[in-house]
């Protein structure tokens, strides 16, 4: 009987298994890197030990690190979570090495999976439908094609190729990223499916003998490959079809003699089914599965490890769940990731939010950018479509940019909620769900802000605190404020009539009350209420129509913070891994001066306008601040 785990990963699939943990009584151990050392799962576990460093490769990938905590701590089992070692057939091998117990599939399972191509061989013999075309006999009616990586994902090694005369070239350039990215440079060549759908099947085995497959989630809304929500059950498949996908499932889990949850997954084009590759882990959306079956997957792991049967027979589905994924990232600047503190992470009760953060976290450069998952379970789809997009409207993030104006444009999309989805949809779609609120919209929050912010101000000053906010010895002179929200600025005007704040600022709205922290607007014959919270460099506005963060501008700027002109800025906080020019390069337009990671993804910091570098600050492996200069590109007259 295991009586304490080491969760060998961090953020909110830690907190998940440790709240597991607890319900079944079992000690709790957490490891993590210095970068980590404050974060939520890490004081939620019994106990906690350090691995030196920030970067994953020196932290969460070092398996020899954990398998000595495990030792240190007294544990008897070792639980991986998804990503990082997850995966790793050694690392496994290594855990069950050390007299542990390994929470997850044989090393033997992992390893024959962890190869789409070894995995397209073992499904085809157990008469699972494959997609795959030979490179060397294709032609242009195959086309497009999809050149990618054997052992990767997340997008990495991947290429679309529409033309057969850049074959070649694709299939190379896929190969080079793949093996700087995984360590192995195998690729393979399958046909591209732009509108079907990507649907996976979770299946559960012990070791009697027993597979249940606990239906199935659609996973088509996705970005760069990775998927932004997800839903349990899929909708719009036919019984024929769906019949396809359990039996495949099955079939998959039996022929590699699986053990623990897992997913296979597919792509669904019309009524045909193609295997895509299987999961040998719990996978980020198992929640809409719990939601559906009633089931803790993560209990279930830990029995069938401990090597207990599974009890009788699979449960049935019951209504329909959903899950979206809040990541710290800006859909409208190419999805970049985002860093900084959260200042406030509230989201309704009745719903399920599996968090990384609470208010408070810092939200650094080092790891994956997925902040939480919100989860709503309903009694039909077009229910739990209703809740999940009140309680994204309802939800309050603030401190960090993230996609959670996308998230509710895509849940108060049309096609969305008619099931007409597909793995391209988003890509199709972004214009439209990243336009952002209505102008009208975005200028009352910033009203509220200015006059929320007045009368604080107001309220709080220890000596004048009876006289009305705005107030000037001119009274013919109104009071202005200017904030700014992303890339855009807002100047608003305000005066203090009597004892009473107005201002004209947006057309028809006038101010009603102002009561602490609470401005309320009236426009037209609606009366709204919104909350206004005034911190260090930043004013918060929660209202009818969602959050809003604004950052006030000051009056006057301190010449200290002004920058040479043509200096690069780093556009997030990040680790410099690239610097591809030095002082007295000559560069062009969009030529590349230096590259940044941050949250596993690298951004290129390019040459504004042709010219010479005559500055430059950066250096590999160097850490910068958003806002710093990198270097600076003295234009060409």
């Amino acid at each position: 009987m295991i009586r304490r785990i080491v969760v060998a990963n961090r953020g909110e699939i830690a907190r998940r298994i440790f709240r597991t943990c607890r319900e079944l009584g079992i000690a709790t151990v957490a490891v993590h890197s210095d970068a980590d050392a404050t974060a939520p799962f890490v004081t939620e576990a019994d106990q906690a030990i350090r691995l030196p460093g920030d970067a994953p490769a020196d932290t969460y990938l070092r398996g020899d690190l954990i398998i000595e905590a495990a030792r240190a701590a007294g544990a008897d089992a070792i639980h991986p979570g998804y990503g990082f070692l997850s995966e790793n057939a050694g690392f496994a091998r290594a855990v069950e090495a050390a007299g542990l117990t390994w929470i997850g599939p044989a090393p033997e399972s992992v390893e024959s999976m962890g190869s789409k191509i070894e995995a397209k061989r073992i499904m085809a013999a157990a008469g699972v439908p494959i997609l795959d075309v030979d490179p060397a006999a294709v032609t242009a009616e195959d086309l497009p094609l999809l050149v990618k990586a054997s052992a990767g994902g997340g997008g990495r090694g991947m290429r679309i190729v529409g033309s057969l005369d850049r074959l070649a070239e694709q299939i190379t350039q896929a190969e080079a990223e793949a093996a700087s990215a995984f360590g192995d440079g195998t690729v393979f060549v399958e046909p591209y499916l732009p509108t079907a759908r990507h649907v996976e099947v979770q299946v559960l085995a012990d070791t009697h003998g027993t597979v249940w497959v606990l239906g199935d989630r659609d996973c088509s809304i996705q970005r760069r490959h990775q998927k932004v929500v997800e839903e349990a059950p899929a909708p719009n498949l036919s019984d024929q079809t769906r019949a396809v996908l359990h039996d495949s499932a099955r079939a998959a889990a039996h022929a590699v003699g699986y053990r623990g949850a897992g997913t296979v997954e597919f792509l669904v084009d019309s009524e045909r089914v193609y295997f895509l590759e299987m999961n040998t882990r719990l996978q980020v959306e198992h929640p809409v599965t719990e939601c559906v079956t009633g089931l803790d997957l993560v209990a279930l792991q830990i029995a069938v490890a401990e090597g207990r049967p599974l009890p009788g027979e699979a449960p049935g589905i019951a209504g329909h769940a959903i899950e979206v994924r809040l990541y710290a990232e800006d859909p409208a600047d190419g999805f970049a990731p985002q860093t900084g503190t959260v200042r406030t992470f509230d989201f309704p009760s009745g719903v399920r939010v599996d968090s990384a953060v609470e208010a408070g976290s810092e939200v650094g450069v080092h790891y994956d950018a997925m902040l939480a998952k919100v989860i709503v379970h309903a009694a039909d789809r077009a229910a739990a479509i209703r809740i999940l997009g009140d309680s994204l409207r309802r939800g309050r993030v603030h401190g960090v940019v993230t996609n959670l104006d996308l998230l509710r444009a895509v849940i108060d999309d049309d096609d969305f909620a008619a099931g007409r989805i597909h793995t391209t949809l988003l890509d199709r779609r972004l214009d439209r769900w990243t336009s952002g609120p209505e102008e009208r919209t975005v200028a009352k929050a910033v009203l509220a802000a200015a006059i929320g912010q007045a009368g604080q101000s107001a309220a709080s000053a220890p000596v004048l605190n009876r006289i009305p906010a705005a107030w000037r010895n001119a009274s013919d002179q109104p009071r202005r404020r200017v904030y700014r929200r992303g890339p855009r600025q807002h100047t608003v005007t305000y005066s203090s009539v009597g004892r009473r704040l107005v201002s004209d600022f947006v057309d028809g709205v006038q101010v009603v009350d102002v009561r602490g922290d609470l401005v309320v607007l009236s426009d037209g014959p609606l009366r709204e209420t919104y909350r206004v919270t005034v911190a260090h460099g930043s004013v918060d506005v929660d209202g009818p129509h969602g959050s809003f963060g604004f950052e006030p501008v000051p009056t006057f700027v301190d010449p200290a913070e002004s920058v040479a002109q043509g200096s690069l800025l780093a556009p997030m906080p990040a680790t410099i891994t690239t610097v591809a020019v030095e002082v007295g390069t000559v560069v062009a337009k969009g030529d590349p001066i230096v590259v940044l990671e941050a949250m596993k993804m690298q951004h290129t910091v390019a040459a504004p306008t042709d010219g010479t570098v005559t500055e430059l600050t950066a250096r590999v492996g160097r850490q910068v601040v958003a806002g710093a200069v990198l270097a600076v590109v003295k234009e060409e007259q």
